[in-house]
């Protein structure tokens, strides 16, 4: 007998949906068993092969266990609101609400043609009321908790897509749905507190049966550096100002090795002392150069701009450094300004042969003079913790900032906190007022 699908398929499916073989009933006896597909996006373009990849792969396990005896809920689902739909919406000059309408009647029969196991009893529709109010109490609680705040900091703004967009919407400082560069631009945002939980998604991860690759990609996402932070003082001439650098080093055991310091060109320090700077104008001219690279263009080059007229204070040996301005500096991890100790890091030393700096070596590694050695070992040319190995010193020394009240231990983590692209209309609303009369949210 010879495969027809157009028949064979069809008929059967009929059969299927009539006798409602794949409908999940309430059967205490039976063991359950939950399958979930991660829902797609309705596009105008219907399923792709990515799409039944996975589909398939559930579809196999979910048939598994039906043969095994479970009680198996398989659902499906559409994810209808966001970009993707908007901007089809836009395209065709119809309301949203339409487009996702049509766009999934065609999703449903696409599915429904490969014959996969849902129950469809049980279709979701992230656009439904019933569904998203749900969603709105889990942002009232996460309010309610301190864990969603308004931020009006600069955030990754795609200039296409006309949204913000979170660092893990990004692909080599790009927009992943259309390719544009991403801009820095200061809005007002919802942003969810994440990096509350980055110790705990960090600890957890040794609970998870995934490929070490994977694990270790999300340990280099959540990046956390333990370290120590400290206050140096800024001087113009021989007279102090009131504003202070705040630098985080993972090698405070290196820090009489520092012969400059650096500022991330969005670093906030600059407009407060712009006016004690005698080569602003320059410096404004390499800012908003540098704001127009994507990250990895900005770690590429070490360029720099040296500060004029201000200096820097060291505080364990009050010697006074220049300051400059690099792109190789980021403003959004740690304190956006970084000790330059070239004698024993490599992205230093690069920079200071460059600009003709000092190299001092205070780390004993068996390097010649003007070498970078990286690695820990004794400390030379150090004062009173010379003679200590690294890791005594980097204690000892978090101890005499504390006592000072000018820095101590600091953890930071590259993960962010996770921005609410809230700036184009077909998502769900925001379940928050703001009273004018009253100056309260409710």
């Amino acid at each position: 007998m010879k495969y027809s699908p157009q028949k064979i398929e069809r008929k059967w499916q009929k059969i299927w949906e009539r006798k409602k073989i794949y409908k999940t009933k309430d059967v205490q006896k039976k063991s359950k068993f939950y399958c979930l597909d991660m829902f797609p996006y309705p596009s105008g373009a219907g399923l792709h092969v990515g799409h039944l990849r996975g589909y398939i792969a559930t579809d196999v396990i979910s048939r598994m266990k039906m043969m095994q005896g479970f009680n198996v809920l398989h659902p499906m689902g559409w994810d209808a609101f966001g970009l993707p739909a908007e901007n089809y919406a836009i395209q065709h000059k119809i309301h949203p609400e339409v487009a996702v309408r049509r766009n999934i009647k065609n999703f449903k029969k696409q599915l429904s043609k490969i014959g996969f196991t849902y129950d469809w009893e049980r279709e979701i529709n992230t656009t439904d009321p019933t569904y998203y109010k749900w969603t709105q109490w889990i942002f009232l609680q996460l309010f309610k908790a301190g864990l969603v705040y308004e931020s009006f900091e600069p955030i990754n703004w795609c200039p296409s897509c006309k949204t913000g967009l979170a660092n893990e919407d990004l692909e080599r400082g790009r927009c992943e749905r259309c390719g544009s560069r991403v801009e820095k631009r200061p809005l007002r945002q919802w942003v969810i507190k994440i990096t509350k939980y980055a110790d705990r998604l960090l600890k957890d991860l040794k609970y998870l049966n995934w490929p070490e690759h994977i694990v270790k990609m999300q340990k280099d996402w959540i990046g956390k550096s333990e370290g120590v932070e400290f206050e140096m003082k800024v001087f113009k001439g021989k007279r102090e100002l009131k504003e202070k650098i705040k630098i985080f080093t993972t090698r405070i055991d290196t820090v009489f090795g520092m012969t400059y310091v650096v500022l991330a060109p969005e670093n906030k320090i600059l407009e407060k002392i712009k006016d004690k700077i005698e080569n602003w104008k320059e410096i404004e001219k390499y800012k908003k150069e540098v704001e127009a690279k994507l990250v990895e263009e900005r770690e590429k080059e070490k360029t720099g701009i040296k500060i004029k007229g201000i200096l820097a204070e060291n505080p364990f040996n009050k010697e006074k450094v220049p300051i400059f301005v690099s792109e190789y500096v980021l403003a959004d991890y740690a304190t956006g300004s970084v000790m330059g100790v070239p004698a024993h890091d490599k992205r230093d030393f690069e920079f200071a042969k460059k600009f003709n700096l000092p190299i001092r070596k205070v780390i004993e590694g068996g390097q010649k003079e003007g070498e970078c050695y990286e690695g820990e070992g004794i400390l030379v040319n150090s004062g009173e913790f010379s003679g200590l190995n690294s890791t005594q010193a980097k204690e000892k020394m978090a101890q005499w900032l504390k006592e000072r009240k000018i820095g101590g231990k600091k953890v930071y983590y590259k993960i962010r906190d996770w921005v609410f692209a809230r700036q184009r209309y077909w998502g769900e609303p925001f379940p928050l007022v703001f009273c004018e009369n009253c100056k309260k949210k409710i």
